[in-house]
């Protein structure tokens, strides 16, 4: 990992604890004015949300009961080490959003459980959690 661009990197199942972590992650954040932005752990996933139902369909059709959004199958882990050695490196990656409520949808102008545009982001740290990965708040392109 790199100290001049730090990664947080926080996993977990659900309801272990991992919205919490973050929460706090925020908190000290916002008290020591540092702006960091989230890469949603979903944003690596291969498939947007309608995509994944018909993946999950067709490899259960398949005999294939063990597919889900935690596999390697259906993740981009490639391009998941691949964000996180660029931002190491230099302090820029590429980073994109799902948007999971009407609310996002709204602000990302993508259909919720769609990705949005890929986007690049400033040197910052980056934050990750089950749900997130954190990226600067201000994104340049």
């Amino acid at each position: 990992m790199s100290a001049k661009h730090p990664i947080i990197s926080i996993t977990g199942s659900s309801g272990a604890g991992t919205s919490s972590v973050k929460a706090t992650f925020e908190q000290i954040f916002r008290r020591e004015r540092i702006e960091v932005a989230y890469v949603e752990g979903d944003s690596f996933h291969r498939y947007d949300r309608d995509e994944m139902k018909q993946a999950l369909l067709d490899a259960q059709a398949r005999g294939h009961f063990n597919f889900s959004h935690f596999g390697p199958e259906a993740n981009l882990l490639a391009e998941l080490e691949t964000m996180f050695r660029e931002y190491g490196e230099s302090g820029r990656a590429a980073i994109r959003t799902t948007s999971t409520t009407e609310n996002e949808a709204a602000v990302y102008n993508a259909p919720p459980g769609a990705f949005t545009p890929g986007r690049s982001c400033r040197p910052t740290p980056i934050f990750c959690s089950m749900r997130a990965c954190t990226a600067p708040s201000s994104p340049t392109t």
